[in-house]
């Protein structure tokens, strides 16, 4: 049975959304709503199209020049379950996995078990960019994120450290 998910589109390469060459999956649907966002158009979940896993992957086949995918927004962890799967078949190809997201890590920790996939998702997540987009703290010179406030964490070493470990 296949996998559903809801997408505001794709972008096939990139080297700005994570290191490497990198698929871009941007969900549909977020309830952020942030002043200032890049993707505003991702925000209603009556838009978008909805696809299946499989039919992602099979384009992330067609590229073996692929070092990882990211999932964008909109907002992944809205259909966690959904990118969960998405993030488990991209690690057959060996493709690492990033996924941003207006939650902070410790609010995806705390609140995981009272909504489905979130830790599934952040569990097949390597690294993760955390955060609201905060308008006031926009800085265009920062490495894949917008705001200051945003982290990007190394999310394998921080589970294992029990500490979250801020990535370069």
């Amino acid at each position: 049975m296949d996998t559903y998910i809801k997408i505001a589109g794709i972008i096939k390469e990139s080297i700005v959304d994570g290191p490497g060459i990198r698929m871009v999956v941007f969900a549909q649907g977020c309830k952020h709503n942030c002043p200032g966002c890049h993707n505003p158009e991702t925000h209603s979940f009556d838009g978008g199209t909805l696809v299946t896993v499989d039919s992602i992957i099979e384009q992330a086949k067609r590229n073996p020049l692929l070092d990882g995918i990211t999932f964008s927004g909109g907002e992944p962890f809205e259909q966690a379950e959904a990118f969960a799967v998405l993030a488990r078949e991209s690690k057959k190809l060996h493709l690492n996995v990033m996924t941003y997201t207006g939650y902070t890590y410790e609010y995806i920790i705390s609140n995981s078990s009272r909504h489905k996939g979130w830790e599934e998702l952040l569990n097949e997540t390597d690294i993760l960019v955390d955060g609201r987009f905060e308008l006031d703290k926009r800085n265009l010179l920062l490495k894949f994120r917008g705001s200051e406030n945003q982290r990007i964490i190394d999310v394998k070493r921080s589970k294992s450290e029990k500490r979250i470990v801020i990535m370069d």
